[in-house]
């Protein structure tokens, strides 16, 4: 059954009834009668089509506005469109039209939409380093032949990339060049001689319009199926991130350029390899990006001053000066105020003060040299790591650590017959040009690393991993969920796993998945004691994708199935009740308004009228994951709104 209907006036109509809050939306929360009577809008004549309930209103809403975008003045609307199960619509939206919309390159046809920077002011700006003059050609030819773009073309200095260089352009913030290729078919008439073309690569969308270390990492899992273009795209442009910038930087903006995100280049690179094995340069691509992981490795996590070296454990501990530019004075007025007080100055004043050198305080220099960790750790913000992560070694870096240990040993072993060339581009400090390593040394560097991990993390009365402070030579109080990422990468004993699902699960475990803290050690919040983003009762993507291998690893098929569930059954019903919403993270204590999260940067993901338009990165890829470990009657419980209590296998 269909019907063919005036668009704006359908439109115009179905908002004046249904969306009773004026938000250009249709959710839970509208007080609308819930049937509107679509057969009164046809081009012919009257037809009986009413369309009842929340969801079907808001797919309505989404057809209708998705027609208005592109120039349709009718459209058909066919009654399949409304009663498409959440299930199957959130899955078609991800796969032929989200990761579409957050895929950016940065060339002639791409720079328009990666340029802007959302989080701050000023026109386009892209910095070239100084190992690719043709790309610095391209860009100035591009910006020749158009004026409009107003793009401004700067050349990064030779040589090691210093904090005080950092400072020096944040007020002149840029895009950062990446990988690009000969490009065969070159359009006629842009003004440009070179042939070139931007490898693609993925955002996480709303403010975040750049290539994010471990959130692309994140993004590439759900994408393998159907995407694999862009994830070797993203693995090439982490290759060239290592080559030129030393690192696989937070995000390709010029504020980024001394500070790193936890480290899953080796993990992407083997899960490519292995979804494309067959195409011919899948071997090249493997091997280019292992070489890249360990050049990191060497120069980056495993060297002063991240390197601590009494324990062997490596920490976040990024170079920058001042706040970070990306977040404004806003985000620290609980720390900038006191300063104002003392200075007579407002928050926004002292902030500049502080950052131009006007006036010198330690303690605030304590505090961004941690903040800045925090960052870089990426879990910006939590009481886990806020004002002492460049003094932690991480269980969730160390592990990540441990896999590219075992990683580079497993792909030298099993793909390069067990001799790995270091060719001179790929060369740390003390390493020699061509010179061969064998899968042996790094095993024995994951062995190592296993045993300090268990160390110095376990422990055997909490029955968990916990973070380990170098400066004070103990271990944290702060309960975290990375404390099962042990699971993921494997240094657990089967006895520490069995510990973990008993003791940990439950402490994170809550309706709708994993929260990132417990909640006994985030505390009260209070005005002293803010909620952070990245603590109880809110759960993130990445936390629960790790948890769900990790446990299925060590043969936990049923909890992992339950956490998969839970985590699945959250995101359908917010797409359900909430016009079609994904987002950054969620309340995983609260199923009816999870998206809803008070914390210091909100909820990215919220900013969109009438319809989705790209949902969240790593949310998206989550879904993508977590139903292909779904059975089909889980997906027809998802389908119908099943809480996992009301599904759950007999005997789960």
């Amino acid at each position: 059954m269909s019907v063919h209907v005036n668009v704006d006036t359908a439109m115009r109509n179905l908002l004046q009834q249904e969306d009773t809050d004026d938000d250009c939306l249709i959710t839970i929360d509208d007080r609308g009668p819930k049937d509107f009577p679509l057969g009164n809008y046809s081009t012919q004549q009257d037809t009986d089509f009413p369309v009842h309930g929340v969801y079907q209103l808001s797919c309505l809403l989404q057809e209708l506005f998705l027609a208005q975008k592109r120039g349709l003045g009718t459209v058909t609307i066919r009654r399949s469109q409304l009663e498409e199960d959440p299930v199957h619509r959130l899955t078609r939206l991800i796969k032929t039209s989200w990761w579409e919309n957050l895929t950016r390159r940065i060339d002639a046809d791409g720079i328009q939409l990666a340029a802007p920077d959302p989080k701050m002011k000023g026109a386009p700006r892209i910095y070239v380093p100084p190992g690719v003059p043709e790309q610095h050609a391209y860009y100035t030819a591009i910006a020749k032949a158009r004026p409009e773009l107003q793009l401004d073309v700067q050349w990064l200095p030779k040589g090691e990339m210093t904090a005080d260089y950092i400072k020096s352009i944040n007020h002149e913030p840029g895009l950062l060049a990446m990988e690009m290729e000969a490009e065969l078919d070159q359009p006629e008439g842009r003004g440009i001689t070179q042939q070139l073309k931007g490898c693609p690569f993925i955002v996480p969308g709303d403010q975040f319009n750049e290539l994010y270390n471990w959130d692309a990492c994140f993004c590439a899992f759900g994408m393998l199926d159907t995407h694999l273009p862009v994830v070797k795209g993203i693995i090439k442009n982490f290759i060239f991130e290592i080559k030129h910038y030393g690192k696989i930087l937070n995000a390709n903006r010029s504020y980024y350029l001394g500070r790193s995100q936890p480290p899953l280049l080796t993990w992407l690179a083997l899960k490519t390899f292995r979804a494309m094995q067959h195409e011919p340069d899948a071997l090249d691509l493997l091997k280019s990006a292992i070489l890249a992981a360990r050049k990191e490795y060497h120069v980056w996590w495993t060297s002063k001053p991240r390197l601590d070296e009494e324990s062997g454990l490596s920490r976040y501990r990024p170079i920058g000066k001042g706040s970070p530019p990306e977040c404004g004075a806003g985000v620290f007025s609980h720390v900038f105020t006191p300063y104002a007080k003392k200075y007579g100055m407002t928050v926004e004043e002292v902030c500049t003060a502080y950052n131009d050198g006007a006036i010198t305080e330690p303690e605030l220099d304590i505090f961004f040299d941690h903040d800045r960790a925090v960052r870089e750790n990426g879990h910006d913000t939590s009481n886990r790591v806020e004002g002492l992560c460049a003094d932690l070694a991480t269980v969730d870096l160390n592990c990540l650590l441990y896999r590219i240990e075992e990683d580079i040993a497993i792909a030298t072993q099993t793909y390069f017959g067990d001799r790995l060339t270091i060719p001179a581009e790929f060369c740390a400090p003390g390493d020699q040009p061509n010179a061969i390593e064998s899968s042996t040394i790094w095993l024995e560097r994951a062995q190592k690393r296993k045993n300090l991990i268990n160390r110095y993390c376990w422990s055997e009365e909490k029955g968990i991993f916990l973070d380990y402070n170098t400066v004070t030579k103990q271990q944290s109080i702060f309960e975290g969920v990375t404390c099962l990422w042990p699971l993921w990468c494997g240094i657990a004993s089967d006895q520490q796993a069995a510990r973990l699902v008993k003791d940990a699960i439950p402490t994170f475990e809550r309706v709708g998945g994993l929260a990132s803290t417990s909640e006994r050690t985030r505390g009260r919040v209070s005005e002293a004691n803010p909620q952070k983003q990245w603590d109880y009762p809110n759960g993130w993507a990445p936390h629960q994708i790790l948890a769900w291998d990790g446990l299925r690893r060590y043969g936990y098929s049923d909890e992992s199935t339950r956490l998969n569930y839970r985590w699945l059954h959250l995101l359908t019903e917010c797409f359900r009740n909430w016009n079609g919403t994904v987002v950054e993270k969620y309340n995983v204590t609260d199923l009816k308004r999870p998206q809803k999260v008070d914390a210091e940067y909100g909820n990215q993901g919220l900013r969109f009228k009438y319809a989705p338009q790209e949902g969240f990165g790593w949310t998206n890829a989550s879904y993508i994951y977590g139903l292909s470990l779904a059975t089909s009657e889980a997906k027809e419980a998802l389908a119908q709104g099943l809480p996992w209590e009301d599904f759950a296998p007999v005997g789960s």
